[in-house]
């Protein structure tokens, strides 16, 4: 009889263990909120850095070495860049900053769209009904690689340029760019703008036309 009990006593203990845990397992593997994404990273180029240098320097804004890397003196540079062509002042190479300067962009870096933060935006104490008047960024004028091939053949015609036609405007050109542009009253700025091009006769795209002289 007593065995009896004892088992029943096992048996009852053991039921109700399982129940318990039955009624408070979680499944081990639960799920985590998913963590979005982060975007492809922007960057510029040695190369890019390099060609930013050289235009600080040629507007008076940099006083170092073309080296292609960044110093504070370059990031100086560009914040000074950015706060006279309505960027935001961050002293880095972001995708907007690149094409005010003119600077061509990798295809990898054509794929990142520009940030809209990279813009100095309105003062909030302004009223409302003149945001719509808000100046908005200008079209960077840029010449193509036909334009460019051509530019060099006539550098190298009128002896101011000693390399090849690659299409390319590499340090090299830019320095035979701004020889060309003292001999013939141009503002000395090293870069294929509308008013250089039109002084060697070479014709403009439909866009360039349109596009800022500026530049």
């Amino acid at each position: 009889m007593r065995k009896l009990f004892i088992l029943a006593l096992f048996t009852l203990v053991f039921s109700v263990s399982v129940f318990a845990q039955d009624g408070t397992t979680t499944p081990a593997t639960a799920k985590t909120a998913d963590k979005p994404k982060r975007g492809p990273v922007f960057r510029p180029t040695k190369d890019q850095i390099k060609q930013v240098q050289t235009i600080l320097k040629d507007k008076k804004l940099y006083t170092g070495e073309a080296s292609g890397t960044y110093n504070d003196a370059t990031r100086d540079g560009i914040k000074s860049f950015q706060k006279d062509n309505g960027l935001k002042q961050t002293g880095t190479l972001n995708r907007a900053t690149l094409e005010k300067f003119g600077v061509t962009l990798t295809d990898t870096q054509k794929a990142i769209p520009v940030s809209p933060n990279s813009y100095e935006t309105e003062p909030t104490a302004k009223p409302a009904a003149t945001t719509s008047s808000a100046k908005k960024p200008t079209t960077i004028f840029r010449a193509n690689k036909d334009q460019i091939t051509a530019v060099q053949k006539l550098l190298k015609d009128k002896s101011f340029y000693t390399g090849e036609a690659t299409g390319k405007l590499d340090d090299l050109t830019r320095e035979s760019l701004k020889k060309y542009q003292g001999a013939n009253a141009i503002k000395v700025t090293g870069t294929l703008n509308q008013i250089t091009l039109e002084k060697m006769g070479i014709a403009l795209t439909d866009a360039q036309k349109a596009a800022s002289t500026t530049n």
